[in-house]
């Protein structure tokens, strides 16, 4: 009998873990437990480029509960990313700092990178696999200066009851995509996709195309070196890209003329969206994050309100791609005088429970790997992982990009053909 209940544990623990394997692989769900002394006395300042940070003042709060004789704030310092070195070199340098990938290698911000605790450090006892791996900064030297704390994409925020009055279904592909307007357009609806157009920067363009952008290059290591040093021959690999940003416009998705009536990319966007007419609206997570702040700003939204959600632009034939981007990062000044607290609530904040809450409150995307907590994100938690594309992985520069966002802002609008766009690679300015 004992052998048999032995037989049926072993089995049962088997069961266990391969039911719940997929979804706790590599995280790091456990409670957290306090490693240092918690009567402990002492301060730590976090600076970032916030006007306000309330989740991450709600962290400062439940890290109380363990801490409570820790004193936390945050700092937000004009004009951060030219600032932050200086503060960093003063006398008021802050324990804990935000930080951003396009940081690292570049001069201007060598004292941020110089400045930052190697976090990779497995002394720390952080749990980075509580973090997706691809948005983790990947470093020629294997240190790693700075954690994400929020994640971005690009999509489309969704009307969802305007599908559901017209009997559709969210689109998942290309072809669906283009049904799906020409059924909003024979209702009435002009513009069945509408986004920010008079800036390249966060252009619809940009938002749509990006994705595949990088899905042409992603296993092209020759292509991704070329476009990096501005080589003019690079300017060939955005051709399917360019192409396929015309056969958007051309397929009746979106009215430009329309698009060119929102002011700005983010409250003008929301609030347009929340007239409740456009079935879907092209932006960046940063952009949804405003959007329930704002749901008492919009009469018309107060008066009808809708269901709306946040999905990917499935702008290829096969699908959606889910563009995993890092938002917001956080490092640890290696100088700082509390060190060993500032680890401790690095160690507290960068677990999925507390990731999770600090994104839901901001109404951004967590870093964690499970999206399913929140409704507005889960179905980018849906694309197959052969379809999630990392620029950290893939490693093209901010330079490369914005050639890209310039020569598909100049065909979009139409100021340029395919080939001169193709033509003018590397020769494209801020």
């Amino acid at each position: 009998m004992r052998k048999a209940v032995c037989v049926f544990s072993v089995v049962m623990t088997v069961f266990s873990l391969s039911v719940f394997g997929a979804e706790s692989e590599g995280a790091a769900d456990e409670e957290f437990r306090p490693s240092l002394d918690t009567s402990v006395s002492s301060s730590l300042n976090v600076a970032g480029g916030y006007d306000n940070f309330e989740a991450l003042e709600a962290e400062f709060d439940r890290f109380n509960e363990y801490y409570p004789g820790v004193d936390l704030t945050y700092t937000k310092i004009d004009d951060y990313n030219n600032m932050i070195g200086t503060v960093l070199n003063g006398n008021d340098a802050p324990d804990i700092y935000v930080s951003n990938s396009w940081m690292y290698g570049r001069d201007q911000y060598t004292s941020s990178i110089d400045h930052a605790e190697d976090l990779s450090d497995p002394g720390l006892g952080l749990k980075l696999d509580s973090i997706r791996s691809n948005i983790i900064l990947n470093t020629g030297d294997g240190t790693l200066p700075m954690i994400p704390v929020f994640a971005n994409t690009y999509g489309m925020l969704v009307n969802n009851d305007l599908f559901e009055k017209e009997g559709l279904s969210i689109p998942t592909t290309y072809e669906e995509l283009v049904a799906v307007c020409a059924a909003f357009r024979e209702k009435g609806c002009t513009s069945p996709i509408m986004g920010f157009s008079n800036d390249e920067r966060t252009s619809l363009f940009t938002l749509t195309i990006y994705p595949f952008f990088c899905a042409t290059v992603a296993d092209d290591a020759e292509a991704v070196e070329k476009l990096n040093s501005l080589d003019p021959s690079a300017g060939e690999y955005m051709r399917p890209s360019l192409e396929k940003i015309t056969q958007f416009l051309g397929d009746g998705c979106v009215d430009l003329d329309e698009c060119a009536m929102i002011e700005n990319n983010y409250d003008a966007v929301i609030l347009r969206f929340f007239e409740g007419d456009v079935p879907m609206m092209t932006c960046s997570g940063d952009t949804v994050s405003g959007t329930k702040k704002r749901e008492s700003r919009s009469e018309a939204f107060i008066a009808n309100p809708f269901s709306y959600t946040f999905v990917p632009v499935p702008i290829s034939d096969e699908g959606a791609y889910f563009l995993d981007m890092p938002n917001l990062q956080f490092s640890v000044n290696k100088e700082s005088p509390n060190l060993d607290m500032a680890n401790e609530f690095m160690r507290f904040l960068i677990t999925s429970q507390e990731l999770n809450e600090m994104a839901q409150s901001k109404g951004l995307m967590s870093p964690t790997r499970d999206l399913s907590f929140n409704n507005m994100y889960a179905a980018f938690g849906d694309v197959p992982e052969s379809r999630i594309l990392s620029p950290e992985v893939i490693g093209l520069t901010d330079d490369a990009v914005l050639q890209l966002r310039q020569a598909v802002y100049a065909v979009g609008t139409g100021a340029m053909t395919i080939d001169e766009a193709i033509a003018a690679y590397g020769t494209f300015a801020q």
